[in-house]
């Protein structure tokens, strides 16, 4: 398969970043395989979905975090799953959990958010795990919408498990708002769940002015093993490489 650009500095002071957006399922299935698939992809960011929420689950996302070359960057049970991880590439201007509206009945969602710097380059960064229900999560959807818009930046990037396929009335509202950046520039597989997988629920998505050199599930990408995937947990990542406008 053709190789994603590596991440980099351009001289106009842009800068190319590798984005990784995972379902790690609570971390309760093979955390070796788990870190093995990051650390192989190489990701300046990391937008995870399903970040352990309870018991010591601190220590147990900064263990994934060191073994894949990350550091925690916000979210985790503060934002009721969704989190952040990045590399020392990466200055953070500023961090924020986001709890959304409870259902009763219903799992409490959240988003993790961030403003960070890559040299010259400033972009926003929100994680997410939007409701099962269709009506929650399509008003989850606008309040991802109106928090990117909210966060004070010219580019950002939205990504996580949608729990719906392209076509459905959320995944639409945000590609109607968003590039789709599997849609955008299609890199690698398609379809992230279950790990036999048969559709695309998790995506990444970004800002108009946000270049999208290639987005896909990166089964085959050098070091990124059939079996660990299948192990890792019950969802395959998806893998982006943005080019993102000095500001």
């Amino acid at each position: 398969m053709t190789l994603l650009p590596n991440s980099r500095t351009e001289s106009d002071g842009s800068a190319v970043v590798r984005v990784l957006s995972y379902n790690i399922r609570s971390m309760r299935d093979d955390t070796d395989a788990l870190a093995r698939v990051i650390t192989a992809c190489a990701p300046d960011l990391v937008l995870v979905q399903e970040a352990p929420r309870f018991f010591r689950w601190r220590k147990k996302l900064a263990r994934l975090a060191a073994a894949s070359g990350q550091v925690i960057l916000s979210g985790g049970g503060t934002a009721a799953g969704p989190a952040l991880l990045c590399t020392l590439r990466a200055t953070v201007e500023r961090a924020e959990d986001v709890l959304l509206p409870l259902t009763p009945g219903q799992h409490r969602r959240g988003f993790a958010t961030a403003v960070v710097r890559f040299g010259s380059a400033r972009v926003g960064v929100l994680s997410c795990h939007l409701s099962l229900r269709k009506d929650e999560r399509y008003a989850q959807g606008g309040m991802l919408l109106d928090r990117l818009a909210g966060m004070g930046v010219e580019h950002a990037i939205a990504g996580g498990d949608l729990n719906e396929p392209p076509g459905g009335p959320t995944f639409a509202r945000l590609a109607e708002n968003l590039q789709d950046c599997w849609a955008t520039a299609p890199w690698g597989s398609e379809h992230t769940w279950p790990a036999a997988p048969r559709r695309r629920i998790d995506a990444i998505f970004a800002t108009k002015g946000v270049e999208v050199l290639g987005c896909g599930v990166p089964l085959g990408h050098p070091g990124v093993g059939e079996s660990d995937l299948r192990t890792a947990t019950d969802h395959l990542p998806v893998l982006a490489a943005l080019r993102i406008p000095a500001r």
